[in-house]
């Protein structure tokens, strides 16, 4: 169809265009922090799971799947904005 053949030469046009603003700027590789150790640990009951959770300082719920020890937040990149002004 003549509309999809538009679109399709709009895209093109836009890819070309966003491509040409990356010119020059340095490249950014995300470094993926990989665990030295990882563990299972089972608990018979909630019991277990709190006092475990007072020995290492963590909160831990029934619903945790996993954690860093020490503790390490969870960095969230959507509450870092960064703004251009000329």
């Amino acid at each position: 169809m003549m509309g999809d053949k538009i679109i399709e030469d709009n895209q093109s046009e836009l890819d070309l265009m966003s491509e040409s603003e990356w010119i020059g700027m340095p490249e950014f590789e995300m470094k993926k922090v990989e665990p030295y150790s990882t563990i299972t640990v089972r608990f018979r009951n909630e019991e277990g799971l709190s006092e475990f959770a007072k020995i290492i300082g963590q909160k831990l719920t029934d619903k945790t799947k996993s954690i860093w020890h020490p503790y390490k937040p969870h960095s969230l990149p959507n509450k870092k904005m960064y703004f251009y002004e000329p």
